[in-house]
């Protein structure tokens, strides 16, 4: 049964469609007429019955009484008048017409009821011959109903997770090419090099020796863009399970911030802290977290250029149950069009890939993810003035599966 000559429009715009926009179910011509078909045909039947009923209650109460002669009848037995008899026959006539009508209904809604059903699984094998982000586009009432929106439901999560499905494709493709590219480059200068101090192309010790410090070095490139890789994956998995415990914040940044004294000395930066909540204690696990502040302190002091100072601080929101720690610098400010980018993995805000450079691109979306499985997040904020990277986690650990939902929208 053709049901909808405007599929194709209908079929464009099935995704946005929700149950206020959809209309009732509209039958056909053939239909309605059908319809009135089964209403006369049902009335007129009815109508024989009442008839039939009545020449045989008519004959019942005129045929004459055995035993008591032809001339004795069952009307004359029970002392029926015709005043009576009228009276009965106007009380039949109208339960006929209520019992006729609620029969005519009953036969109506039935063939109408089927007539919508035929209509529902004509969309349904319109959607099995693929058009599967296809929706029914009319809405019936009762059980029907509930039919029509469990199908479209079904159609939007399939579509939905088809959808999620291309994007984790596509996610693999770019993480196959980003690490191709970024494993390709180093390998390439240690297999250069080893070839040449295999076929001797050098001429003293000297040589023999820069050229295997540079593929030792690009070895331990490789080897750090692995490992970040590893980590990157492991963070992004709901199975990971985090060793959390009671730690004191404040010893936790100070340990922290004493990692990266020196090497911020070296390039006259001079790394602080400041805490108001020395007694803070928060759960969380301190061998992944510390991985978080050792790349925005790294990054800080990696691209922070012209910075003359590193500031670590926290405040608490008791209103919100949140923890705020931020690792501020007054270096030069990060663009506008790269912060939305900053957390994407092997984003880098400078133009090159190059590992001596930029890093394997991966810190930050590592921290992110590290931040995310504690249930907390991060933001960022860059001006002339100053850089701030703001870690936000809850004073009190979140249930498994909240924490599970995080790493899904990761």
């Amino acid at each position: 049964m053709k049901i909808n000559d405007n599929r194709t429009s209908n079929h464009k715009n099935s995704h946005t469609r929700s149950p206020v926009d959809m209309e009732q179910l509209q039958l056909s011509k053939r239909e309605i007429g059908e319809l009135i078909f089964e209403g006369v045909f049902t009335i007129a039947l009815i109508y024989l019955i009442y008839l039939g009923i009545q020449i045989i209650i008519k004959q019942l109460l005129e045929a004459p009484l055995l035993g008591l002669g032809p001339s004795y009848s069952i009307r004359q037995q029970w002392s029926i008048t015709p005043r009576n008899l009228q009276l009965y026959n106007i009380i039949f006539t109208w339960l006929s017409v209520i019992g006729g009508t609620a029969i005519t209904a009953w036969r109506l809604i039935r063939r109408y009821r089927q007539m919508q059903l035929t209509h529902i699984l004509d969309e349904l094998h319109y959607i099995a011959e693929g058009h599967i982000d296809y929706q029914i586009p009319f809405q019936v009432r009762g059980d029907m109903g509930k039919v029509v929106t469990s199908i479209n439901a079904l159609v939007q999560n399939t579509v939905k997770a088809m959808s999620e499905e291309r994007k984790i494709e596509q996610s693999k493709d770019e993480l196959i090419t980003n690490v191709s590219h970024d494993i390709r480059t180093p390998l390439t200068s240690i297999i250069g090099y080893l070839g040449l101090v295999r076929d001797g192309q050098f001429e003293n010790e000297e040589e023999v020796k820069r050229y295997i410090d540079i593929a030792d070095k690009k070895a331990k490139q490789m080897k750090h863009l692995v490992d970040d890789l590893f980590e990157y994956t492991t963070t992004r998995s709901i199975a990971t399970h985090l060793q959390k415990r009671n730690i004191v914040l404040t010893k936790f940044l100070e340990q922290v911030c004493a990692e990266f004294e020196w090497e911020a000395e070296k390039k006259g930066v001079t790394i602080t802290l400041d805490s108001e909540n020395s007694n803070l204690v928060i759960d969380l696990d301190p061998d992944r977290m510390v991985r978080v502040f050792s790349n925005l302190i790294t990054n800080a002091l990696k691209y922070g250029e012209h910075a003359t100072y590193i500031k670590v601080s926290d405040y608490v929101d008791n209103e919100k149950k949140e923890v705020f720690i931020t690792v501020e610098n007054n270096g030069e400010k990060i663009p506008k069009e790269a912060i939305d980018h900053l957390f994407n993995r092997f984003y880098r805000v400078e133009a090159s890939r190059s590992v001596e450079t930029g890093g394997s691109g991966l810190g930050l979306a590592i921290s992110e993810n590290i931040v995310m499985l504690h249930g907390g997040r991060i933001e960022v904020t860059s001006d002339d003035d100053k850089t701030r990277f703001i870690v936000i986690l809850p004073l009190e650990s979140k249930d498994q599966s909240e924490t599970e939902e995080a790493v899904r929208q990761i």
